[in-house]
């Protein structure tokens, strides 16, 4: 039979719908008739629906699932143990950053014809900061440098023996290449009583001084201001 031949009425397919599981778009599509109709906003729906509002984030791929869960489950309760016992004086959670002189703008409202304007430079300026936190007392120690490199990481581990200047010390950080570098060894000889403990590779959300970030990076946003951008 040539395929442009039109099928005689006994010969025609009938086609018969079954009814299938609803699909998320179904859903939507019934709880919007449902709920529109009494007045209820698309986000309490959305709610409903269990969806949340939220913003998509940033997983490092090299990160080892394994060493960071040896991190939780056996280095850092024993030192947490020889905190208590004594064996250790103080135990700290050492990060760097660079808080930049300009923040990302954020949507917000304003009456039309009346958008805030914030005078910016142009400059890609920002500060170096250093901070160490105290695990067992929240005490913070800091410090602003012109550049992140070994020679200021030296000036602010310094700062710490200072701080502490009694008893062992115990400080936690990241992989970082001034973490790692040769000009350390000497100045980590000399003062045996600082004893760094080193996270696994890309894994920041162990260390507690991204908190710290976080929350100057919120503080900061828009406003910040620094002596070195004057």
């Amino acid at each position: 039979m040539n395929w442009r031949t039109p099928l005689k009425k006994s010969n025609r397919l009938t086609l018969v719908l079954k009814p299938i599981t609803p699909g998320p778009c179904s859903l939507l599509r019934t709880g919007l008739n449902e709920n529109l109709s009494n007045g209820i906003g698309v986000s309490k729906l959305l709610q409903r629906l269990g969806f949340s509002y939220t913003k998509a984030t940033y997983t490092l791929a090299n990160a080892s699932a394994e060493e960071q869960e040896e991190l939780r489950s056996n280095t850092f309760p024993a030192l947490k143990k020889q905190l208590l016992e004594g064996e250790i004086d103080h135990l700290l959670f050492e990060d760097e950053a660079m808080i930049r002189a300009y923040q990302a703008l954020q949507y917000n409202w304003f009456r039309k014809g009346q958008q805030r304007k914030f005078v910016t430079t142009g400059k890609h300026e920002g500060a170096k900061l250093f901070a160490a936190i105290n695990y067992e007392t929240g005490h913070i120690t800091h410090r602003e440098e012109e550049q992140c490199d070994v020679n200021a990481f030296l000036r602010f581990l310094g700062d710490i023996l200072e701080e502490y200047p009694e008893g062992k010390i115990f400080m936690i950080l990241d992989n970082s290449r001034i973490h790692h570098a040769s000009q350390l060894k000497p100045f980590l000889d000399k003062h045996k009583r600082l004893h760094l403990v080193f996270l696994p590779k890309y894994s920041p959300k162990l260390n507690l001084t991204e908190g710290l970030w976080k929350w100057v990076a919120r503080m900061s946003s828009i406003t910040f201001t620094s002596k070195s951008f004057t």
